[in-house]
């Protein structure tokens, strides 16, 4: 589920639809979790979908760390890549705001950390784009993901959090701000494409 304060808007012809904040979203803000209404789409039953459907999974969904695509159901679905990330997620199932977002800014995601299947030309124009997202970026960039995740987690029980009754991993997270736990790496995350059961 995405976060309550944002809005679907048309970007351009190339890019789409987008997300965007209609409120300020404070950096540390869980801006989406994974909740029940999400699809989950086994590669197995992904295989056996028509071909039509199988584009529409592809470009609609994401793999998680058991190669198992996930639908959202609600306009996350439309969150668009960015090579400067406005949301990153930590080893657990939700995004947060890697930085103060303001009424009118974009949400978007690193794709890298999306388990891509092939590799696309980017479109973003942010400063450092890489030009290029691959399905292997987890394995350089994790650390850098990791790092700003845990600068902005600091955060996540100071802020204003709507969506906290759907966080599932609410111990997890008392241990890691309580020093008991370290903060999970999305690298949890990553399945590769050659590890996603029925991969072609």
């Amino acid at each position: 589920m995405i976060h309550p304060d944002t809005e679907l808007r048309f970007v351009s012809p190339e890019i789409g639809f987008g997300v965007f904040a209609t409120k300020a979203i404070p950096k540390g803000t869980v801006t989406w979790v994974g909740d029940p209404l999400d699809q989950i789409v086994s590669p197995e039953r992904f295989f056996r979908l028509p071909e039509h459907l199988r584009s529409m999974a592809s470009k609609y969904s994401y793999l998680n760390g058991a190669g198992e695509r996930i639908l959202c159901w609600d306009h996350a679905r439309f969150v668009n890549h960015s090579c400067a990330a406005t949301c990153l997620s930590p080893g657990f199932d939700f995004e947060i705001a890697i930085r103060d977002l303001a009424p009118g800014d974009e949400l978007t995601d690193d794709y890298g950390t999306l388990n891509i299947e092939e590799p696309f030309t980017c479109l973003c124009n942010a400063t450092g784009c890489r030009g290029t997202i691959r399905p292997d970026d987890p394995l350089r960039l994790a650390p850098s993901w990791d790092a700003l995740t845990s600068a902005a987690f600091a955060f996540i029980h100071i802020v204003h959090q709507p969506m906290w009754e759907l966080v599932r991993e609410k111990d997890a997270i008392a241990k890691v701000l309580g020093g008991e736990m370290k903060l999970p790496s999305m690298i949890s995350h990553y399945c590769g494409a050659g590890m996603i059961p029925g991969n072609r």
